[in-house]
């Protein structure tokens, strides 16, 4: 495994930026609507994230984390046809274009009511960060416009979109990597049964449409969200995944708290232990990118560059005490 970064480049100096920092591997994608990608225009982008010495690992498909009334493929997750149908030829056209293009994964979201969090909790040194406190949220808040979607039917519509992709995927050797629902939420919240936001829940959906090429974009934070005992619970859950190949990326996040009552941190101040965790990975065989994701809000002139770069050289250096070169 190595060190990875999924974060928007602002411009081409945080390409530089990244290969001086030792971080070879990234997720980036290419700009415009996924859904219009050529393979002209993914060629392009790998040959530029290339001659920065860098190498892309993975883009975004059209289905991202936010509210389904800003997805660029709404239809999928609304179970409305024919539009489905046309967004899934889409979509599996890409996943061709992918692999003509030497891009050997995509990761995506099946989310409907995006990540919802309530005010932001204060750490250390008033560092702003992410949190959510079922105690504190709106609980009558509206369905979206996807209306009610119980389980039976939120699984319905997964199961159609896996029955098509994951075959596409196979047969180009392009490995999908789905992101967990963030956070667990309680049943029929906003008119939805989150059933991604649960370890059962994770374990039927890489069991259904059996694939190697059909996993997890692992979010470590957002599986200790789901848990009563993140500390304790997590090491079997990485065990879980890790052991079947079901892991494609590692967001390596770290939380205070627990399911329903959590805040986000920098990794190494939560409740998980992460160098255990990535002792963990390892055991597994996992061999893919280990990356940052939702760092606190610092102070400074740049804070998300070097919160990144904080939580970059966090993970290089837990990488290099098991004698795993971060540059892969």
């Amino acid at each position: 495994m190595y060190l990875g970064t999924q974060v928007a480049a602002r411009d081409d100096s945080d390409y530089q930026v990244w290969a001086q920092l030792g971080i070879k591997h990234v997720c980036a994608d290419p700009p415009g609507n996924p859904h219009h990608w050529s393979l002209d225009d993914l060629q392009r982008h790998r040959e530029k994230i290339e001659s920065f010495g860098l190498v892309l690992d993975m883009v975004q498909l059209p289905m991202s984390s936010r509210p389904i009334e800003n997805q660029q493929s709404p239809n999928i997750l609304m179970g409305k046809s024919p539009e489905r149908d046309r967004e899934l030829d889409s979509i599996c056209a890409l996943i061709e274009r992918l692999a003509k293009a030497g891009i050997p994964s995509a990761k995506y979201n099946m989310n409907i009511i995006g990540i919802p969090r309530t005010a932001d909790a204060i750490g250390r040194g008033g560092a702003r960060a992410e949190a959510f406190r079922w105690a504190e949220a709106d609980r009558n808040a509206p369905p979206t416009i996807a209306g009610t979607v119980d389980p039976e039917e939120n699984w319905a519509r997964i199961e159609y979109f896996l029955a098509r992709v994951v075959p596409v995927a196979t047969a180009a050797k392009v490995r999908l990597a789905c992101h967990p629902h963030d956070p667990y939420t309680p049943p029929g919240w906003r008119g939805v049964t989150r059933v991604l936001g649960t370890v059962d829940g994770l374990k039927r959906f890489v069991e259904t449409h059996e694939s190697p090429y059909h996993g997890l974009n692992f979010c470590q934070g957002t599986v200790g969200e789901m848990l009563d005992d993140p500390r304790a619970e997590i090491a079997d859950v990485i065990r879980w995944f890790g052991s079947r190949g079901k892991i494609f990326n590692v967001h390596f996040r770290n939380i205070k708290g627990r399911k329903l009552d959590f805040q986000e941190t920098f990794p190494e101040e939560g409740d998980m232990d992460m160098p255990a965790a990535l002792r963990l990975y390892k055991e597994a065989g996992y061999k893919y990118m280990v990356m940052p994701d939702h760092v606190p809000k610092i102070a400074g002139r740049d804070p998300q560059g070097v919160a990144f770069a904080f939580c970059y050289g966090y993970i290089a250096a837990l990488m290099q005490t098991m004698g795993i070169d971060p540059t892969g």
